[in-house]
């Protein structure tokens, strides 16, 4: 049997590869996305103090840091049993907000949008954000570069750095917002506001109004039918600080809701033995039933297109006149293209700029009520937020001093590791026949997975014994049971 790697995949954040088995006629049998890099930060976090704890995790990648430390300071929040005051909460959500913009741009930009600016087969050297930067011009690309440092700006003044931020406090935030701050940010406001309008707008030129774009985008190669899950707040409208995880399985069908510890009862995790990346699955669908699509599967994902899959609109006039355009473009719910992941990500761009300007111009954004009191450690702490990428979860527990003895972390390309290889096979024998392959036929194949927005640094860590109730069972190489882990 013949077999074709793609080591090391492109354009993404860490290091895996694509493995491809042809059968005899040269047509795929079988194909894999493997993680080969492993992180490992739920043993070594253990024996921290939980204070240290945000600021250590968000060096587990450079591109998320602002998510890792978002949702490792809610959960401390619950570890000491605090909540932020109003006005620390809407310092933390410009804040994250800001960090929504830069990424969704850097992934947008650099990653996902060369495919379609440059061309999908066009020659390697090119197909990437130099190539994209010729084609949409210099101007435009310095006005979006521009733009986009006016985030990490915002993400550096109220995060403390603009790489790991230092600024979490247990039921706070260590530092309020001056007036003068208040006016700085309000202008840069207006300007992501236009960066939002930018990316959509070359989203809609180059990709929406080409036809053949269009027809990819929506033919079944890039096609993949999971359940969704994803954060609405109160109004059922897309959030990211915070809110209630929602799901659905393949067909649009509500599974329910959850916070906190709850997530418990909906995620169960498989292990399997050729990839450092586990395999979660919706367990309220019944038990493990495979690497498959369709009505029955147990398999979801999450990120920009399971939000828009999950949720009723936007809380933002401007995204949300963007979301009616998407939904109407495709007339289906949930969408199950997965290419639209770019698309919703331009919108939600827009949507985080907006929300900034909102959030800066309330009338206590400067107050100085930022530090709630502590209160008694309560030992276990549940951080739930929307990554760019999609739903964290953070699950820390402590003993009386707050020193953390064991730590469970579900990132979002971890939740997406089911359908990335289903969207990787079906791309694979859809695109290779007869054994033929060149390099515009495999980038084919890698734009399967560009979608989801891969994290792997974010994504390999172990698997922790000792405190939730999530049930893994680790496979040998003939599929066959060789451990149980429960009472996690």
């Amino acid at each position: 049997m013949k077999k074709i790697e793609i080591n090391p995949i492109t354009r993404l954040e860490g290091h895996g590869k694509i493995a491809i088995f042809l059968d005899e006629t040269g047509d795929v049998k079988d194909a894999f996305f493997q993680v080969v890099e492993f992180r490992g930060y739920e043993k070594f976090l253990q024996g921290m103090p939980i204070e240290e704890v945000p600021r250590t995790v968000s060096t587990i990648c450079g591109v998320c840091r602002g998510v890792h430390f978002t949702a490792a300071m809610k959960a401390m929040d619950g570890i000491y049993g605090v909540e932020p005051t109003d006005v620390a909460r809407k310092i933390r959500e410009i804040y994250y907000c800001s960090h929504y913009i830069e990424d969704h741009a850097l992934i947008l930009y650099a990653l996902g949008l060369p495919d379609y600016v440059v061309g999908p087969e066009s020659d390697p050297g090119i197909r990437n954000i130099v190539g994209l930067i010729q084609k949409v011009g210099k101007e435009t690309a310095k006005d979006v570069l521009k733009k986009r440092s006016l985030a990490v700006k915002i993400f550096e003044m109220l995060g403390g750095k603009p790489n790991h931020p230092v600024a979490a406090l247990p039921g706070g935030w260590s530092k309020h917002i001056s007036e003068q701050e208040r006016d700085q940010i309000d202008k840069w406001a207006d300007e992501l506001i236009e960066l939002g309008k930018t990316t959509l707008k070359i989203f809609n030129d180059i990709v929406l109004k080409n036809p053949d774009y269009l027809k990819l985008i929506t033919s079944d190669v890039y096609h993949v039918k999971v359940g969704y899950m994803g954060t609405v707040n109160e109004k059922g409208e897309v959030t990211y600080y915070d809110g209630r995880q929602k799901v659905i399985d393949a067909s649009g069908t509500e599974v329910g809701t959850f916070t906190g510890k709850e997530y418990l009862d909906f995620i169960s995790e498989r292990v399997i033995p050729w990839s450092y990346l586990k395999f979660p699955y919706n367990k309220k669908l019944g038990p493990w039933n495979g690497i498959r699509e369709g009505e029955d599967t147990n398999l979801y994902c999450v990120g920009p297109l399971a939000r828009f899959n999950v949720g009723k609109g936007m809380d933002t006039p401007l995204a949300q006149e963007a979301f009616e355009e998407y939904q109407n473009s495709f007339k289906q719910k949930p969408i199950h293209f997965i290419q639209a992941y770019h698309w919703a990500r331009a919108i939600e761009l827009l949507n985080a700029a907006e929300k900034i300007k909102k959030l800066i111009n309330e009338p206590d954004i400067t107050s100085k009520d930022i530090i709630s009191p502590e209160a008694k450690v309560a030992g276990v702490g549940y951080g739930i937020v929307e990554a760019p990428r999609g739903t964290l979860i953070h699950h820390y527990v402590t003993d009386e001093n707050a020193i953390v003895e064991k730590v469970n972390l579900i990132v979002a390309t971890t939740h997406n590791n089911g359908p990335i290889n289903l969207a990787i096979k079906k791309a694979a024998k859809h695109f290779i026949k007869k054994g033929k392959i060149d390099q515009g036929i495999l980038n084919y194949v890698e734009m399967a997975f560009r979608p989801y927005d891969l994290c792997l640094a974010c994504a390999t860590h172990q698997v922790t014994i000792g405190h939730t109730p999530i049930e893994i069972t680790i496979y040998n190489k003939n599929n066959e049971p060789i451990k149980n882990l429960k009472n996690f």
